[in-house]
């Protein structure tokens, strides 16, 4: 009898042992599955390329991780002239599962994509061979968005000079080199609203900024806060954590700031008169990884939109301690 049972436990184990290999078989093979690239060729206007512009240093601010930041100002400004090289690393030191590293999008890296491949890297996190990206990228938000739009940034970084630089392959930590080809899912492209349309046109302009993935705690790629709450932890090195901050309509977020101030705390860094201070971390010096000066040059409106569309979202109670500096 105790052979018998033993004998059946072994089978169940067995059983369950395939089970989940066929499983992680199946997620590392038959997944993402997102569908082909689009046939799609781009045609670039002056308009269009203008648009992209706009959208790719300001609102979707792709250089923010697709280019150099000079981290010994505050809130890293870009390096003129790497746009697009890539190399920006996301890894365990920062508590992502992995070490991401965004690619160059200069013609030396995309100059044998078609343009249905960027298309789909953009809105679905799927890259020309197939491979999940990790939603470091904020493609589910991107995926959401007008495909007028994503042309426009397609024909735009198609314009940029080429910049040589080979930027080495991400990889992912165990489980989450399983789990990532989960992630991606087919784009739910949306019409952009119109200007008029305050509230769409705000919820649609804060989508493409990707606030909400800052904006909201996680833990490992997890989401473990309320949206928009704020609280999300960036490792600085040095001892130096800076958390993101709430955006709720909350007192404890930007309940009592009108629209007036809220444009402003953007605009003030396209002042030309305004000098980003120096940051020397070791020293305690305040750092922030919100890319001010690209945001800076989104339109008063753009802006405002997004400070009407953020002010009917529910508020959360959310006390958030911005800044820890350094203890060296």
């Amino acid at each position: 009898m105790k052979r018998k049972i033993l004998k059946i436990i072994a089978i169940v184990i067995g059983i369950l042992i395939a089970g989940i290999a066929a499983l992680l078989i199946y997620v590392k093979v038959a997944l993402p599955d997102v569908g082909p690239a689009p046939d799609i060729k781009v045609t670039a206007t002056p308009e269009m390329v203008k648009r992209g512009a706009y959208l790719a240093n300001h609102v979707m601010v792709c250089m923010d991780c697709h280019g150099f930041r000079d981290w010994s100002r505050f809130s890293g400004p870009m390096k003129p002239g790497f746009e697009g090289a890539g190399g920006e690393i996301f890894d365990q030191r920062y508590g992502f599962p992995g070490s991401y590293i965004a690619k160059n999008i200069t013609p030396f890296n995309l100059s044998t994509w078609t343009d249905g491949e960027i298309f789909r890297t953009i809105t679905t996190g799927v890259n020309k061979d197939g491979k999940a990206l990790f939603p470091v990228m904020p493609y589910k938000n991107y995926g959401q968005l007008d495909e007028e739009d994503i042309k426009a940034v397609i024909a735009y970084i198609r314009t940029l000079p080429s910049i040589e630089n080979k930027v080495p392959a991400s990889k992912a930590d165990f489980p989450l080199n399983f789990i990532l080809n989960t992630i991606p899912q087919k784009a739910n492209l949306q019409k952009r609203p119109l200007p008029a349309d305050l509230l769409a046109y705000g919820k649609y302009m804060t989508t493409a900024s990707g606030c909400i993935e800052c904006h909201t705690k996680q833990v490992q790629g997890k989401v473990v806060g309320e949206q928009f709450a704020g609280g999300f932890e960036f490792n600085l090195g040095h001892g130096a954590v800076v958390r993101s901050m709430n955006i709720t309509p909350d007192p404890t977020g930007i309940g009592n700031w009108t629209k007036e101030q809220f444009i402003l705390r953007f605009k003030m860094y396209s002042d030309s008169a305004y000098i980003l201070p120096k940051v020397d971390l070791a020293n305690g010096d305040l750092q922030s990884v919100m890319p001010w000066t690209m945001f800076s040059g989104m339109t008063t409106e753009d802006l405002g939109a997004v400070y009407e569309y953020l002010r009917t979202i529910p508020p959360v109670n959310n006390i958030v301690m911005r800044y820890t500096a350094s203890k060296e």
